[in-house]
């Protein structure tokens, strides 16, 4: 095919079909500059700068879609996450499972490295008991918990406090302190006349807990924690 021919043919196309031209970016990106070196360098093409603007415009807008989808897409994610731990908090019969499901298939499915429950009491950590419930339950004197959610700062902390560890995580993780990195503080409220309790999860990851991040699901697993929490405490 001679080139005439394939310039008719192509002319053709076009004016049947326009929108070929108009839907791709780098065909028209190249009609728009070949259009300006037409014109020379002492014309300004003000439409050619309006499209060049409102492309911008759309990149931008697209980026952000893709953003607001991942976000969206994340979100739920988390959700189904904290679900999935809230149903398999509820299946143990008795305490000693419940405490064992904590820290084992709860703390697997919202993947965290340790899972720590501190309970305020008067009574000795060594008590055989108390021993007998394994390293996730740790006893604390009365206003410890206050004071570790405080991190030596004088205002209230909230319910929920997601942070990089405190140098008095030991108290807590053990020998685990030492590879811990950031952790998720939940105050719990086990009701008038009982002490305060804390849900504790660490991760090695210093990064996977930060004060930025929102803590709505981590507080509705907190909520739903302490209230089982009552039914074993009563």
């Amino acid at each position: 095919m001679s080139d005439a021919a394939f310039a008719d043919q192509l002319r053709e196309k076009i004016i049947s079909d326009p929108e070929v031209i108009l839907e791709d970016r780098d065909l028209m990106r190249a009609l728009i500059a070949a259009n300006e070196a037409a014109m020379g360098a002492n014309i300004v093409d003000l439409r050619g700068v309006a499209m060049a603007r409102l492309e911008a415009r759309l990149d931008r807008l697209e980026d952000t879609h893709r953003s607001v989808i991942a976000a969206a897409y994340e979100n739920l994610a988390g959700t189904n996450q904290v679900h999935r731990a809230v149903l398999k908090l509820l299946d143990p019969l008795d305490f000693e499972s419940f405490l064992k499901a904590l820290h084992t298939e709860v703390a697997e499915i919202l993947r965290v490295d340790c899972v720590r429950l501190v309970l305020e009491s008067l009574h000795n950590e060594n008590d055989p008991a108390l021993r007998r419930l394994g390293d996730v339950l740790c006893v604390a004197e009365p206003g410890f918990i206050q004071e570790y959610m405080r991190a030596g700062r004088q205002a209230q902390p909230r319910a929920v406090v997601l942070r990089q560890t405190s140098p008095h995580s030991g108290a807590i993780y053990g020998e685990a302190a030492g590879w811990i990195r950031s952790e998720a503080l939940m105050r719990l409220d086990f009701g008038p006349g009982r002490l305060p309790g804390l849900l504790v999860m660490g991760a090695e990851d210093p990064h996977q807990f930060k004060p930025a991040q929102g803590t709505d699901l981590l507080a509705f697993f907190a909520g739903v924690f302490e209230r089982a929490m009552r039914r074993w405490l009563g």
